[in-house]
């Protein structure tokens, strides 16, 4: 989300290469995400032809935007993984359990943001610790900012849409299954999926 990050030497002269966007200014201040109005999900590959998508119903996270200098932003996400859904009970309690992300032991799959740059336009990078079991490593997420409105019950909303490839093994999510054909039963391959609504925190 572009507008998140903590400063640094890099971003910063990023940044200060681009006009300040008088509407991007208006939106600093605080936002909660509406878990209602948002989706976390993925994509990965299933027997090497098809793709099985999902999401997580179940997910909270606050945003502190700069519209004039987006590397002093941040934001903060918890996803729980036990609200894991991709439409197969069986397959939702397979990736709940201990062979996935052992969602009993490890409830939580958090990201933290680092640093942020404007890339130009409505386009950003964020780039944070994204944790998941016991392991943390860093992510980057190119995402485009897809306005700002005050809803029917006066609320001020910004929104937010990106994506990240990972591969699952680097955080330990290694389980697999050969096919007879050749190949494997799921990809390291992980595309996430970010859709997000968030509303501004009253002064």
């Amino acid at each position: 989300m572009g507008l998140f990050g903590r400063k640094n030497t890099e971003s910063a002269v990023a940044t200060a290469t681009l006009p300040v966007d008088p509407a991007l200014a208006a939106l600093t201040g605080e936002y909660t995400i509406d878990p209602a109005h948002s989706s976390i999900g993925f994509t990965v590959r299933h027997a090497m032809v098809t793709n099985v998508r999902g999401s997580f119903a179940e997910h909270e996270g606050t945003l502190k935007l700069d519209g004039t200098d987006p590397s002093a932003s941040s934001a903060s996400l918890d996803v729980r993984i036990a609200s894991v859904d991709t439409g197969i009970g069986d397959r939702d309690d397979h990736l709940r359990g201990s062979d996935f992300f052992d969602a009993e032991r490890f409830p939580l799959m958090t990201f933290r943001s680092t640093e942020a740059e404007r890339l130009g336009g409505d386009t950003y990078r964020i780039t944070g610790d994204l944790t998941i079991k016991d392991v943390t490593r860093p992510l980057s997420i190119d995402l485009e900012f897809n306005g700002a409105a005050t809803d029917v019950y006066g609320n001020e909303r910004v929104g937010f849409e990106g994506s990240a490839e990972i591969l699952r093994s680097d955080w330990g999510l290694t389980w697999n299954a050969a096919l007879e054909a050749g190949g494997v039963m799921v990809s390291d391959k992980v595309k996430l999926n970010f859709d997000i609504s968030a509303v501004k925190v009253a002064a």
